[in-house]
């Protein structure tokens, strides 16, 4: 008599469970972080008033739609302004060694601005616009700075590259010079992480950090966006400085080959590759960045701007 045995089934829910433990713990640290950047105004003050930055401001003003925060470092009228836009996720501590930076500080005021979503911006309240965080922003803008009649210089990295060349379209009388650092500018040019479109679903949306929120929201709507200001290129009339790194897998090079073919009204256009960069270039190239941001403050020489973008590569 021949006995049968039902096939044992393999038990496949420890294997699954380490993989999702270390799935887990692996975001968790990602998110740890990303988030250490939200610094709280308690935070900020500690560090900006360190004395390793002069006098700092930190403050609050109402825009037209949102609260901003932002820290500004020397309120002098006969110096030009240069105005820090940070990237996602991130805040103004971002910019925090770009500050300390004693040859900036002693040629320029300097301003950082929280984006909407971010900081002390409404951290987690995500402001899909591009159109109307540039109106946020260049409203603080007009309000801090000193000198009127002097050079007005945006540095935008990532994200904040986006609001920067969204508020030199919209407002170009106002803007003299802008510092595109790994920008994102070109529609659908960019990683998307997978798991930003389940995160952003209501029932797991809890569970995510604010700032991650933030940039879930942002980055699936990033591409109408982006759309939305091709027409307003032309509109750009300042200098305009383009530095990307050429294995940037984030946001990716063909970003700077977009905004260089799009700036065909601009005073003038110097093309920056990065060989073998990736997207932070505020650590791998700063002094590269700060060489640009000296660069722009000057007044232009119309006699040294070339017809044509200048194009480098290292």
């Amino acid at each position: 008599m021949k006995l049968f045995r039902k096939p044992r089934k393999r038990n496949f829910f420890i294997p699954l469970l380490v993989l999702a433990i270390i799935g887990a713990g692996y975001v968790f640290n990602r998110l740890r972080e990303v988030t250490r950047s939200q610094w709280d105004d308690n935070q900020m003050t500690a560090v900006f008033n360190s004395g390793e930055y002069g006098e700092a401001t930190l403050g609050y003003l109402e825009g037209p739609s949102r609260k901003i925060r932002f820290l500004q470092i020397g309120e002098d009228p006969d110096k030009p302004m240069v105005v820090f836009i940070h990237g996602s996720p991130s805040s103004s501590s971002f910019w925090a060694n770009m500050m300390k930076d004693s040859a900036l500080r002693a040629e320029a005021n300097l301003l950082a601005i929280d984006r909407p979503g971010y900081g002390g911006s409404g951290l987690g309240q995500a402001m899909i616009s591009v159109k109307e965080q540039a109106e946020n922003v260049a409203e603080i803008i007009r309000r801090r700075r000193p000198g009127k009649d002097k050079r007005l210089v945006l540095h935008g990295s990532s994200y904040g590259g986006t609001v920067s060349a969204r508020i030199a379209m919209d407002y170009p009388k106002e803007i003299d010079g802008v510092l595109l650092q790994s920008a994102s500018t070109a529609p659908l040019e960019e990683f998307t992480y997978w798991i930003s479109y389940p995160s952003n679903h209501w029932s797991l949306r809890w569970l995510m950090p604010k700032s991650i929120q933030t940039v879930n929201t942002e980055k699936l709507n990033h591409q109408p966006q982006l759309e939305e200001m091709a027409d307003g290129w032309k509109n750009i009339t300042a200098q305009v400085v383009i530095a990307h790194g050429t294995a940037d897998w984030l946001i990716y090079p063909p970003n700077a080959y977009y905004s260089c073919d799009q700036l065909v009204n601009a005073e003038e256009v110097i093309h920056h590759m990065l060989a073998g960069k990736k997207h932070n270039l505020i650590r791998t190239a700063p002094d590269l960045l700060k060489h640009y941001i000296h660069y722009l403050l000057q007044e232009p020489v119309q006699d040294s701007i070339p017809p044509a973008a200048a194009v480098l590569t290292d």
